[in-house]
């Protein structure tokens, strides 16, 4: 089913809307949050919850590109379980991995200001990612949106993951002097 007929579901409140997003989009889903929580059955749950936003988000909301938007309420779901519970006593996932990486590009931590800049801080990234080569800007995005492992990056793009180790570091090098030219670091 297209993507338009199945946002039309949601628009009708059809019960279909679920089924059909499930089995179009389930597995799509569950690797996002898997790659964030490590963990079959949260990774699941994520995956319900998902379907239950998505119906109650639509209406008022049409997205424009249906896959993204299920992508996005599944990783924020997916990020908001990973903090609720314990790292020590469940195991990590890849987002620990990503955090570290990206942690040096914004200098201090998190206070009132940084936290009033969050808006601006996306757009800002979002233009710096719009702005790099195709292949460096989709390996920014499947590594620090989607939370891939190096080595599934690299097998996507058959390239080795050394290459995609040192395209992830000279891109947030390129960030980190981005940021801070706005004004970030």
């Amino acid at each position: 089913m297209e993507d338009r007929q199945i946002i039309e579901l949601y628009w009708q409140k059809n019960a279909d809307a679920i089924s059909e997003t499930s089995s179009k989009y389930g597995a799509y889903c569950f690797t996002i949050a898997d790659h964030i929580l490590n963990n079959a059955e949260d990774s699941e749950e994520c995956v319900n919850d998902t379907w239950l936003h998505a119906w109650n988000a639509m209406p008022p909301q049409r997205p424009n590109v249906l896959r993204m938007f299920l992508a996005k309420i599944t990783r924020n779901l997916s990020v908001n379980r990973f903090n609720a519970r314990s790292a020590e006593k469940r195991g990590g996932g890849e987002i620990i991995l990503v955090l570290d990486e990206l942690a040096d590009c914004l200098a201090g931590g998190t206070d009132a200001e940084a936290a009033y800049e969050v808006k601006e801080l996306e757009e800002c990234i979002r233009r710096f990612v719009r702005g790099l080569p195709e292949r460096d800007g989709n390996v920014f995005v499947r590594r620090y949106f989607f939370t891939e492992p190096v080595a599934s990056i690299a097998g996507r793009y058959g390239l080795t993951e050394n290459n995609i180790s040192v395209i992830l570091s000279r891109t947030r090098k390129k960030l980190r002097v981005k940021l801070a030219k706005e004004g970030y670091s």
